[in-house]
């Protein structure tokens, strides 16, 4: 059976968390990143009945912190990696499909200059097989470009010792709001899913791990959760799982930090999306970001903690660096530097081979001595993928045999929109304004008409939260009242980049948002007071740029 779809999901938190204390569930998802939500919503919409619980907010740790592509891999060629590359590009088609609104084709230029490690032929070469394994499929087959026509498309790129390049198609998108958006299709599937509840141990029974032991970190209250079956989908918290399943399991997982910067678009003056070779020889990209140009991203191999990880001046300097090599004229400094923030990809260790840069993007999907399942690896444009063997190795355990479900054909929390120009059109002539109808459609899909509706309802909702950005009150309730937003971080750094796009991270309008928030999660004047002193503690962990 196929369900509808919809933004709402059906229960509050409170009822959600009454859901988790009274029944016993077919899984247990641990872990609310793009692979646990991805297990979450192909185990319900196969009819299992599931909980999902997440430490902090979803998306809150490497899924909220990527480059916010959608791509085929076009660098994993140089490894061999054919497999993962054909599988990314089928699955880039899909979710351009089931989320238009989110995941929207990016056209990447690639110039090459003289003496670059990848000459035009074998870059021409690569893009071929690129367009081969995408079956020829992809939005449109790449090109050669002369000289003249890079600095004709993009004019403030380097131009000497240019020799020419190529154009190629990809996909960009909202990677925390793709998370949720199908987060939210697992909710209205049947799912329970639960944001700011940790495990803290797993329960036993006769040598089987038959459930978890949770704190809700909001309420201060402890719940068990019972569970046929539990899946570890923590990311680079997998090791600190599998350690309360197994004190002597091995690491499972490949720590690789990966830094972005977000600088000014104006400085910088990229019409479009640019793949670049950095200074060491590694593929990077500068993106497009609305008021922004993100430059990205970094990749080395780390131990540290994922809560700990930030970007160091080091790799601002590498960023910058490699950045104006390619735009001379933009100098760009520190001082440009809007916002740095770093996440953990939590690679496979049993794939991999060589640096961090050339590690497999392969996933391994493993039970552990007390039935645990375990995912590591994969990336963010084929989660689909992993959660469908993950889902298929929990219907082996429970030894059930699963109902065919295509969820690559149904749409995400959103994503039944017909015509997407059209809806853009109505939220223009519905807002008077370009951007924030831009903002709507893309954020919310079919689903803008609801936020614009709650924004008709009080001035206050309608006002910008910050004049030169299209986030406005009516994102903050919505946040909260549909979208399981229940922190001032929830809101400004994964239901809104504004953390993102503004020098103070948000800060100035945190009290803002946290007096609109009061009212619907019954904060006291205090608990606003303390919700912003939290958010400034989050921020400084996040955007704190290390010596």
């Amino acid at each position: 059976m196929i369900l509808p779809t919809t933004t709402t999901p059906a229960l509050t938190r409170t009822a959600q968390l009454a859901r988790l204390r009274q029944r016993r569930f077919d899984v247990l998802v641990v872990g609310g990143g793009i692979t646990g939500a991805g297990i979450a919503r192909d185990a319900a919409r196969r009819g299992l009945d599931v909980a999902l619980v997440e430490r902090d907010d979803f998306a809150s740790g490497t899924s909220s912190r990527s480059s916010r592509l959608v791509h085929g891999g076009v660098r994993y060629l140089e490894h061999g990696h054919l497999r993962l590359v054909f599988e990314s590009s089928h699955e880039r088609r899909v979710l351009l499909r089931i989320a238009p609104h989110l995941v929207r084709p990016l056209a990447f230029t690639w110039p090459v200059y003289e003496g670059a490690r990848i000459p035009r032929w074998k870059l021409r070469a690569g893009l071929l097989l690129y367009d081969l394994l995408a079956l020829f499929r992809n939005v449109a087959p790449h090109r050669g470009l002369s000289a003249a026509d890079i600095v004709e498309a993009e004019p403030m790129l380097a131009c000497d010792h240019l020799l020419g390049g190529a154009r190629y198609f990809d996909a960009a998108t909202d990677d925390a709001r793709l998370t949720l958006a199908t987060l939210l299709d697992a909710a209205v599937s049947g799912a329970t899913v639960l944001n700011h509840a940790e495990v803290t141990s797993l329960q036993w029974d006769g040598g089987r791990v038959s459930g978890a032991s949770v704190a809700d970190r909001l309420g201060g209250h402890a719940l068990d959760i019972g569970a046929s079956c539990v899946v570890n989908a923590t990311g680079p918290w997998t090791d600190g799982v599998r350690r309360m399943e197994n004190p002597a399991s091995v690491p499972a997982v490949l720590g690789s930090k990966g830094v972005h910067i977000a600088v000014p678009a104006s400085r910088v003056g990229n019409r479009g999306a640019i793949t670049l070779l950095a200074a060491d020889g590694r593929v990077m990209f500068v993106l497009p970001a609305g008021p922004c140009t993100l430059i990205g991203t970094t990749e080395t191999e780390t131990t540290e903690a994922p809560d700990d990880v930030r970007a160091t001046r080091g790799d601002v300097a590498y960023l910058l660096q490699s950045a104006n090599r390619a735009f001379p004229d933009a100098a760009l400094t520190a001082d440009d530097v809007i916002a740095a923030w770093a996440g953990i990809r939590p690679l496979a260790a049993a794939a991999h081979s060589g640096n961090a840069n050339s590690a497999s993007r392969e996933h391994l999907v493993e039970a552990g001595p007390g039935g645990v399942i375990t995912v590591t690896g994969g990336k963010l444009t084929s989660y689909r993928v992993v959660a469908r063997d993950v889902v298929d190795a929990v219907f082996r355990a429970l030894a059930r045999r699963s109902p065919r479900v295509r969820t690559d054909h149904i749409p995400l929390a959103g994503g039944d929109v017909q015509d997407l120009e059209a809806e853009l059109a109505a939220a223009r002539a519905a807002t008077g304004t370009d951007d924030i109808a831009a903002w709507l459609v893309h954020a919310y899909g079919g689903a803008w008409h609801q936020v614009w509706a709650r924004a008709g309802a009080a001035a206050a909702l309608a006002t910008r939260l910050v004049l030169t950005l299209p986030y406005i009150g009516a994102d903050v309730v919505h946040a909260v009242e549909a979208e399981f937003a229940c922190t001032v971080a929830d809101v400004l750094v994964r239901r809104t980049h504004l953390a993102f796009e503004t020098r103070d991270h948000g800060l100035a309008v945190a009290p803002r948002v946290a007096a609109l928030m009061a009212p619907l999660l019954g904060w006291t004047d205090r608990g606003e007071e303390l919700a912003v002193a939290e958010y400034r503690a989050t921020i400084e962990r996040l955007f704190t740029i290390d010596a």
